[in-house]
């Protein structure tokens, strides 16, 4: 496949992928301003937080490194060897769901019966529908592959409304049943994702479509584990590769749920306080999931896919080469200035939106504080998914095993700066926690690609480098914006809300101007993708 068609297909992913993620965090914002309504904050604490991340942790250790290791390189493969790879996440999930859900009811402090009722049957549902998630792995890693756009979109969607539908019915209904009413949701969500792949496989291979696009699996019993006879059940190289990325993701991963490992471990938060953290949490990386997350696992597959693993830049094709500077440069200037725009007005709109969206709740106490640090925290996202996307899908095995040292310093680290920083901040200490670790993520980035390029004649690290008089548009914004927060919101009544959101809403306008006058290899770069 040609790299422009792959850059074609990678940017449809995102967007696809974008417009994916803005129905979950939507219907996620939507059904938690629902649910506070009827249930107690503790009991969103449990959900949100601890069974959460005993869910996401599962399938996370299972599944990561897989997914890294099968989706580099080309779609030109024995799929039979990676897909027979891809089935070890499922005994590999058993057994992380298994052992962490012990550790789940019999070592972590278990919540007062009287207000989070049916504990228990909840840590068994969330472990058991991660394993019910694995199941669907070579489906997903083999459609990813091959930029099934529309697969990942339907299936996910269905997916998700019908897992809020369940909720809210059973949260009217039944609001008595606790962890029950979460427990049914989630084991509904992940079986229709699985069952949306299968059917779509079924009813796919064999078809002329797949004939005609020349589909390496030609029936549904070749994606069910398989011996070859006189050759290995896997692939050594892949799962050599898949090994590095497991010891980097397990790493990986107390960096990405560092705050949340913190408070299910350490306790620093009580579990009403973890309910509202997880909320503004939700709501301040509302934009960042929907967008920076699409753009890190799309062009994550361009990047492998254009430019070959472990080679330097002059061993590498010099047209493709062009083609990843150009697109990574462009990206990273992308992400920058939306990272600008969420924390230059997410600081003046904090608290008023907490207000809105939670009441008095949310917007008193350290809430509009919380959600103003996560605007700053944004602006780490968002350069860092890039910056690492590229860096993982050109680390050969050598630099990945290089590289879990460092995360492995980095894991320690984190964890220490977030229990002190939370001892002497709360919860706010978690977001300059993950600032921290964010920055530290970003120079090792940084550092790689720098290396990477200084050979050659590109340098797209300058998409890091915006435009001086954005940047004093950015200034003068945020001035005006704080000024008017102080004046009229958000103890003035609607009128004076009405006066912020407008003056906010010119600001914005002159600052999107300005990037269409200052930016303009880069509106260019998005009007043609």
């Amino acid at each position: 496949m040609a790299s422009q068609d792959v850059l074609g297909q990678t940017t449809r992913l995102a967007s696809s992928s974008a417009l994916l993620q803005v129905l979950f965090r939507v219907v996620t914002f939507g059904l938690n301003a629902f649910t506070l309504r009827y249930l107690s904050r503790e009991l969103l604490g449990v959900v949100n937080v601890r069974l959460t991340l005993l869910y996401s942790t599962v399938v996370f250790l299972a599944r990561e490194a897989f997914r890294r290791a099968c989706l580099s390189g080309s779609t030109k493969r024995n799929w039979t060897k990676t897909i027979n790879l891809l089935w070890l996440t499922v005994p590999l999930g058993v057994f992380w769901s298994v052992f962490l859900g012990l550790v789940w009811l019999h070592l972590l402090e278990v919540p007062d019966p009287s207000v989070v009722p049916h504990y228990q049957a909840g840590v068994v549902a969330f472990g058991l529908s991660a394993v019910i998630e694995l199941l669907g792995e070579p489906f997903w890693v083999l459609a990813q592959a091959h930029l099934f756009v529309r697969l990942k979109v339907i299936a996910e969607s269905l997916s998700v409304v019908s897992k809020c539908i369940l909720t809210v019915i059973l949260v009217v209904c039944y609001p008595q049943w606790g962890l029950y009413i979460f427990s049914f949701a989630q084991l509904l969500y992940v079986s229709i994702l699985v069952i949306c792949y299968v059917i779509y496989f079924v009813m796919f291979l064999g078809s002329p479509e797949a004939t005609k696009k020349s589909f390496p699996v030609a029936r549904m019993k070749a994606l069910l584990p398989n011996l070859v006879e006189d050759e290995t059940f896997v692939n050594w190289k892949e799962a050599r590769l898949t090994w590095s990325f497991f010891k980097q993701s397990f790493l990986k991963q107390i960096l990405t749920e560092g705050e949340r490992y913190v408070m299910t471990f350490l306790n620093v938060l009580n579990f009403g306080d973890q309910g509202v953290y997880d909320i503004v949490n939700n709501l301040g990386s509302l934009v960042a999931r929907f967008i920076f997350l699409p753009i890190e696992e799309s062009f994550y597959v361009f990047f492998a896919k254009v430019l070959e693993r472990g080679k330097n830049v002059k061993d590498q094709k010099q047209d493709d080469v062009a083609m990843a500077a150009n697109v990574l440069e462009l990206l990273l200037k992308l992400v920058l200035l939306i990272g600008l725009t969420i924390t230059v007005f997410g600081y003046a709109y904090s608290q008023l939106a907490l207000d809105i969206y939670g009441g008095s709740m949310l917007s008193s106490g350290t809430g509009p504080d919380l959600l103003r640090c996560y605007s700053l925290y944004v602006l780490f996202l968002a350069i860092n998914g890039v910056t690492e996307c590229f860096t993982f899908a050109l680390m050969c095995k050598e630099e990945v095993d290089r590289y879990n040292f460092v995360m492995l310093a980095l894991s320690f680290t984190f964890l220490c700066v977030s229990y002190f920083l939370t001892r002497w901040y709360s919860s706010i200490g978690f977001i300059l926690a993950n600032c921290f670790n964010m920055g530290i993520r970003i120079a090792h980035s940084i550092h790689y690609i720098y290396d990477f390029f200084k050979e050659s004649t590109y340098r797209p690290l300058t998409g890091l480098l915006p435009s001086p008089f954005l940047v004093l548009v950015y200034i003068i914004s945020g001035v005006i914006t704080g000024f008017s927060e102080v004046f009229f919101c958000c103890d003035k009544g609607w009128m004076g809300r009405l006066v912020h959101i407008s003056t906010g809403a010119l600001c914005f306008a002159a600052t999107i101007i300005t990037m269409f006058y200052t930016e303009t290899k880069l509106i260019h770069f998005v009007r043609s993708q």
